[in-house]
């Protein structure tokens, strides 16, 4: 089972996420991944941190799959807020961590999952570290739209766009990854509006 299991629905999401993982060519040091809620935006950053860091590109067995997916690995930093904005000093800090060279892993990976909540001020703290990154650091934002990030951090990211799955995506998902009944897998996606997360609590 790799990392990109999860990600149902996101054919085109997933192969441009897996061909930057395994072909330096493709490869860019800033991404944005957009999505509506439930669409897995922090699940794709996630996958794509520990394929960034597996030397098979992402196979979900080895030790940076594993730790990096269980939010252990010691280069790859994962932001979240409950708060209604990011403060600059937490983007300092952000910055001040991608400064560092690798520890142990391939790359230095830092996943800024709620990339909305910077007003521009702060954005634009984060815009230098950015257009100027260390050589192996990697920075993934997410957001719901690429119009809830200024601009300036737009044009300056590639973007990845993912959709809310199918129903009968999300609870086949159930039915392999957690042994829930086909009916009750179906009726808790449905109930979720293809929401993984939810529906799986639904489901249990």
């Amino acid at each position: 089972m790799s990392v990109w299991t999860e990600l149902v629905g996101q054919r085109h999401a997933v192969e441009v996420l897996r061909e930057a993982a395994t072909d330096p060519g493709a490869m860019t040091h800033a991404w944005l991944l957009t999505g509506p809620p439930g669409s897995g935006r922090s699940n794709a950053a996630r996958a794509f941190a520990a394929a960034l860091q597996c030397t098979e590109g992402g196979c979900g067995r080895c030790q940076a799959c594993t730790t990096t997916l269980a939010g252990t690995h010691a280069d790859v930093m994962v932001v979240a807020t409950e708060k209604v904005t990011i403060s600059i000093d937490e983007v300092r800090e952000l910055i001040g961590v991608a400064q560092r060279a690798p520890s142990q892993g391939r790359w230095r990976v830092i996943v800024l999952e709620d990339a909305d909540r910077m007003v521009e001020r702060t954005s634009n703290v984060l815009l230098k570290a950015i257009e100027e990154p260390p050589p192996r650091t990697v920075w993934l934002l997410c957001a719901p739209s690429p119009q809830d990030v200024v601009v300036t951090i737009r044009s300056r990211c590639r973007g990845v766009a993912l959709r809310v799955p199918p129903v009968d995506d999300v609870a086949a998902l159930l039915v392999e990854r957690d042994g829930a009944d086909r009916e009750v897998a179906r009726m808790a996606a449905r109930a979720a509006q293809s929401h993984i997360g939810l529906a799986r609590r639904l489901a249990r």
